[in-house]
């Protein structure tokens, strides 16, 4: 049997752990540094993942970008249990191999990118994984949005994080903060984070973590 890949959750977020505006619209919070840092993690990675809520608010490319580091395209994973992707979203460009990961209960087929139908009202993480180690994917990067990086904390799944904190406050109770979901109801069952590095990258700092079985 496969090994599972190595998951890695990579944010940036405010001083305050937000890591996109009230209303849920993305801002750049990396800086220059933060951004080959990213773009050089990406260039490693087998794929990246995100969620469909980062698609329809941000419309991301999640390719590498020539001017911050050098290396392929990984595969471009997105969680979308209801097919909501608009045709027009740059995941579906034709730059990157796409894969769209649904419920057994959407029927919906995207162009220029293959389907993955997996659980019944929700992606199935665990599956997903060993689909993805049987196809040789050895490391993933997962990149929001704040339910996503909840739900692969939560269930376990999660390798390492990475989080950029930046020189701003954004404020806002209703500004999505780094882990999203139901959250837990005791600090026993909070899952737990072993730090391991800290680096200063111009005015911010990028925080290291393992996750602690």
């Amino acid at each position: 049997m496969a090994v599972r890949p190595r998951v890695i959750i990579n944010a940036a977020m405010s001083v305050d752990g937000k890591i996109a505006l009230p209303d849920g619209k993305g801002v750049r919070l990396s800086n220059e540094e933060d951004l080959r840092r990213v773009h050089r993690l990406r260039a490693a990675a087998d794929a990246i993942l995100v969620g469909v809520g980062t698609v329809l608010k941000d419309d991301p490319k999640l390719t590498v970008k020539s001017e911050y580091a050098k290396g392929r395209n990984p595969l471009r994973v997105v969680l979308d249990s209801d097919g909501k992707i608009p045709d027009s979203a740059h995941v579906l460009d034709g730059s990157a191999p796409t894969l769209i990961v649904t419920s057994e209960e959407s029927g919906r087929s995207f162009p220029r990118a293959e389907v993955m139908r997996l659980g019944k009202d929700e992606v199935d993480l665990q599956a997903l994984l060993d689909r993805l180690a049987a196809r040789d994917v050895k490391t993933i990067l997962v990149e929001g949005g704040s339910t996503v990086i909840w739900s692969f904390l939560r269930k376990g799944l999660a390798d390492e994080v990475k989080v950029f904190v930046s020189s701003r406050v954004l404020g806002g109770q209703a500004a999505p903060t780094l882990a999203g979901g139901q959250g837990v109801t005791s600090l026993d069952a909070a899952p737990r984070l072993r730090l391991d590095r800290i680096e200063r990258l111009g005015d911010g700092a990028l925080l290291e973590y393992a996750v602690v079985r």
